[in-house]
C-alpha cells in the first residue's frame, strides 16, 4: 500500500507551524521528509502522527530538540516493553497462572 504524500509549505500552513521546525525534525532524525527533483518536499501520511505529537511538545510545552528526541526514545522503549509484558503474559497463560 502506498503512502499519501502531503507537501510540507502546504501542511504547514495549515498547521500553522514553521516550515523551519519540520527541517530541524527531519536534521535530528526524527522524521523523513521525500523531496522531489523540483525541490518539492513531501511527508507522507505515515509522518504525520509523529509530526503533530513533536509540534505540540515543541510549541505546546516548549520543549527542545533534544527533549523531543530523549522523550521519542523513551516511549519506544515503553512500547518495546509493554509489547514483551504481554507476550510473557500469553505465554504464562499457557500455564493457567493468575497474575
Amino acid at each position: 500500500m502506498q503512502n499519501e504524500l502531503i507537501i510540507v509549505s502546504e501542511y504547514c500552513d495549515k498547521c500553522h507551524i514553521e516550515p523551519q521546525f519540520i527541517d530541524m525534525l527531519q536534521e535530528g532524525g526524527l522524521i523523513d521528509i521525500l523531496t522531489q527533483d523540483d525541490g518539492t518536499r513531501y511527508l507522507t501520511t505515515d509522518e504525520l502522527p509523529d509530526v503533530e505529537r513533536y509540534s505540540r511538545l515543541y510549541y505546546d510545552l516548549d520543549i527542545n530538540m533534544e527533549g523531543i528526541d530523549a522523550i521519542r526514545h523513551l516511549l519506544e522503549r515503553m512500547g518495546e516493553m509493554q509489547r514483551e509484558i504481554n507476550y510473557l503474559r500469553n505465554r504464562l497463560r499457557l500455564f493457567d497462572v493468575e497474575f
